[in-house]
């Protein structure tokens, strides 16, 4: 698959007057196309088109001039308001308090959370940190976010059950990754550690947010072989979380990267390696004009962002989609929580076909598609996407 991408963009042209005999814009326009079929989990299917890049309706460019001038300042001025006071609420809380701490050798402190921190300040800090991630969402559109509960009776697993006259603790929740939005979701529902970079635990307020979450943090230019690494940390955090009710619970995406919210990819088996029972929860994004999916849209390809020079492409893709978010004055995010699924012995000795089976439940449930792509074919998509949208802007700056 690789090989076919590559030939798609193969052979450059040696001068820019020789690139349209190489390729015509329908020609880039049909590769497009064909490469949004093959890679279907990442493409949007949107009214804001491929990359979020349109063309626009002259309606929705009204629409969104209004946004930005009305809406958007309100929300963003809103947002920032409740990220500081919560951090206030960290800050505070956490006071002559020390962080809970794991280290490896040489002293080195991998992990530093005060999710471990107990008592009445720790209940304040859940508390108002599920309330304000509500609120957040509010003030982001999300009015009301449905939440159903399948009966337990109507739910056949291939091999695991679904209820048990003693219920146990899940060990961890696993969710699909459709965005950013998920975090605050499951923020406002049940308050989990995530699994983060190290680098979020030193940002300025998110940091220290990050740190009462509990988030496990990934240490990747750590290549020895005598570290633990974050599987291991993981896996202690969830039979912590199983067999300890005070203990923090964790969350975890085990798809390994986002998708639009219609299928579903291969799990990793990160969350079923302890062989604990798991919390599935379905997240979808139903929408009428703008996808709160984080596939796929592009940060530097208007005139608004290309002024932007100085900000990375990173930085302005997530500006760019948080910008549309806003603008939009409703959102809607449906929820589907499924039973805690309890293991059988076979899947207990079998991670991969623990994770297969909640995998295929939750895509009976949730009415998503199975798919086999991974990160690596994301990637791809996105290299070769953005090749094919070049020689596009390209054709149209000589139009002009």
């Amino acid at each position: 698959m690789e090989s076919e991408l590559k030939d798609m963009n193969s052979n450059p042209p040696s001068s820019k007057e020789e690139r349209p005999l190489l390729k015509s814009e329908s020609d880039v326009s049909a590769a497009i196309e064909e490469l949004d079929k093959k890679f279907a989990p990442y493409a949007r299917t949107d009214l804001y088109g491929t990359m979020g890049l349109g063309p626009f309706p002259a309606t929705e460019k009204v629409k969104l001039a209004v946004a930005m001038v009305t809406l958007v300042p309100v929300r963003f001025v809103l947002a920032m308001t409740i990220l500081l006071l919560y951090y206030l609420i960290c800050r505070v809380f956490t006071l002559f308090s020390s962080p809970h701490r794991e280290e490896e050798e040489e002293e080195e402190v991998v992990q530093e959370d005060y999710a471990h921190m107990g008592g009445w300040r720790r209940t304040v800090i859940v508390r108002c940190g599920r309330f304000l991630s509500r609120v957040l969402l509010f003030v982001f559109g999300f009015y009301w976010i449905p939440e159903r509960r399948p009966d337990p009776e109507t739910i056949c697993s291939e091999e695991g059950e679904t209820d048990k006259e003693e219920p146990e603790r899940p060990g961890v929740i696993v969710s699909n990754h459709v965005s950013y939005l998920d975090i605050l979701y499951h923020m406002s529902a049940s308050f989990p550690s995530f699994v983060a970079k190290r680098s979020v635990g030193k940002l300025p307020l998110v940091g220290l947010i990050s740190k009462c979450l509990g988030c496990v943090y990934v240490q990747r230019e750590a290549k020895s072989p005598d570290f633990k690494g974050v599987s291991g940390t993981v896996n202690e955090r969830v039979r912590e979380a199983h067999r300890n009710k005070s203990a923090p619970t964790i969350m975890l995406f085990p798809e390994g990267t986002t998708t639009n919210g219609d299928y579903l990819l291969t799990f990793k088996t990160g969350a079923f390696l302890a062989g604990t029972p798991v919390l599935p929860v379905i997240l979808k994004y139903p929408y009428e004009r703008f996808s709160a999916a984080w596939d796929t849209i592009s940060g530097v390809s208007i005139s608004f962002f290309n002024k932007l020079a100085f900000v990375s492409e990173v930085l302005a893709l997530k500006a760019r989609h948080v910008l549309f978010l806003l603008c939009q004055f409703v959102n809607h995010l449906e929820v589907i929580r499924l039973p805690v699924y309890y293991p059988s012995q076979e899947e207990k000795d079998n991670p991969k076909l623990y994770a297969s089976n909640v995998r295929k439940l939750m895509a009976s449930e949730g009415n998503m598609i199975l798919s086999d792509l991974g990160l690596g074919d994301k990637r791809i998509y996105h290299a070769t996407l953005n090749g094919n949208l070049s020689q596009l802007r390209v054709f149209h700056q000589k139009e002009e």
